[in-house]
């Protein structure tokens, strides 16, 4: 019997990746494509100051979350193009609520990669037995970001106006963005 693939499976089949769930052994190339990113400070709501310690305990989660690649083939047979993390957005009560976060290589952005982590964390959090999946911080200036997740049938319930403090662009809002699944 042939296995049976998820949406993002198939939607990765032609791409020249695939995601699969990550394993210590990619760490060293997920903290290659972290690094530069948290560094930059201008997308995501950590310090720029994380040491890689710290971002390996926030990055690396335990069921039902987890931490997953995307992995190239042919030419790029191996290499971690990508990466992304799941995981409750709250404990208790808000527990059915999913959040993610993605991070793709800079030499491999533009290429669908980031659509293809959020779409394989959907299905992993519908799989895990979520409801929906929140986004709490997504920085308004990251356009290509916000445009990324609305075609991905998120919508902007807020912006908190001047939540985030870009290195050259000053405050700017951070959206609350949501989808059902």
């Amino acid at each position: 019997m042939a296995a049976v693939r998820t949406r993002a499976e198939t939607r990765t089949a032609a791409a020249g990746w695939d995601i699969r769930p990550a394993t210590a052994r990619d760490w060293p190339a997920i903290w290659g494509i972290l690094e530069p990113v948290i560094r930059a400070g201008e997308t995501f709501t950590w310090d720029r100051d994380t040491t890689e310690e710290q971002a390996r305990g926030r990055w690396f989660k335990q069921a039902p979350g987890q931490t997953f690649v995307a992995v190239g083939r042919g030419d790029l047979a191996g290499v971690v193009l990508g990466t992304g993390e799941l995981h409750a957005n709250q404990g208790g009560g808000g527990s059915h609520v999913a959040n993610a976060g993605y991070m793709v290589h800079p030499a491999h952005g533009g290429r669908g990669i980031a659509r293809g982590l959020c779409a394989y964390s959907l299905d992993a959090a519908r799989s895990a037995g979520f409801r929906a999946m929140q986004f709490n911080a997504v920085v308004e200036s990251n356009v290509r970001a916000v445009a990324a997740w609305q075609s991905m049938g998120f919508e902007v319930l807020a912006t908190i106006p001047e939540a985030f403090h870009h290195p050259s662009l000053g405050y700017v809002g951070l959206h609350l963005m949501y989808r059902t699944l």
